[in-house]
C-alpha cells in the first residue's frame, strides 16, 4: 500500500494586498489558518506541517489543539519558495511525498484533496497538480525525487515551473476549487456556503 503523502500547508505570508493577517480572517467562526489546517488533517495524511512567517507568534495560537509541525521560517520574505523549503525540510525521513497546500485556497474541502490523492495513486511517481483552466498549480503532490528542486527553488514562484516542466510529466487533476486564492477581503464572498 502506497503511504499517504505528508502536507506543508504554506502560511508564512505578510498579506498585504488584504490589509490584515488574511490568515486570521474568519470564515464559518473560525480562521482561515485553522479553516485550511483543519481541512489538510481531514485528507487523513501522514502528517502535517504548517509554515509561519509574518506575525508567527500571534497565528501558532490558531493552531492549538490541533496535530502538527509548526515550522517557522524567519526569511519568509524572500517568497514563497523559501517558505516551501522550509516545510520539505521539515519533512520526516521516511515522507515519500508532500501535498503542497497555501492557506489561502480557501474554496477546497477534504474531497477535493482526495480527488487528488486519488490521481497521484495511480502514478505516485509523477507530480500530481491541480488544473485549474488547463494551468496546472497548487494543491499538489509531489514525489520525493522532487525534494531536492524543491530546496533549489527561489522567489515567490514557489513550485510554478517544476509543475508546468514538461519533464515532469505532471498529471492535472480539474479542481475548479483550486481557483479560488483569498487575496482581498472581497474573495472571502466567494466562498461556498457551508464549505
Amino acid at each position: 500500500m502506497i503511504p499517504r503523502p505528508w502536507v506543508v500547508l504554506l502560511a508564512a505570508g505578510a498579506s498585504r494586498r488584504f490589509g490584515s493577517p488574511k490568515q486570521l480572517a474568519t470564515v464559518g467562526g473560525e480562521s482561515l489558518l485553522r479553516r485550511m489546517t483543519r481541512i489538510a488533517l481531514a485528507a487523513r495524511p501522514a502528517g502535517c506541517v504548517v509554515v509561519l512567517g509574518a506575525r508567527a507568534a500571534r497565528l501558532r495560537r490558531e493552531l492549538a489543539a490541533l496535530d502538527v509541525v509548526v515550522v517557522v521560517n524567519d526569511r519568509w520574505r524572500d517568497g514563497l519558495s523559501h517558505s516551501l523549503a522550509a516545510g520539505v525540510a521539515a519533512l520526516p525521513a521516511e515522507a515519500r511525498s508532500v501535498l503542497v497546500l497555501l492557506a489561502d485556497q480557501a474554496g477546497l474541502g477534504p474531497a477535493d484533496l482526495e480527488l487528488l490523492f486519488a490521481c497521484w495513486r495511480r502514478a505516485p511517481g509523477r507530480i500530481a497538480a491541480a488544473s485549474v483552466d488547463g494551468r496546472l498549480g497548487p494543491p499538489a503532490i509531489l514525489p520525493r525525487a522532487v525534494f531536492p528542486a524543491l530546496a533549489r527553488l527561489r522567489g515567490d514562484r514557489g513550485a510554478r515551473d517544476l509543475l508546468r516542466d514538461p519533464r515532469r510529466r505532471a498529471v492535472g487533476v480539474d479542481l475548479p476549487a483550486a481557483a479560488l486564492d483569498v487575496d482581498r477581503p472581497s474573495d472571502l464572498a466567494a466562498l461556498r456556503p457551508g464549505a
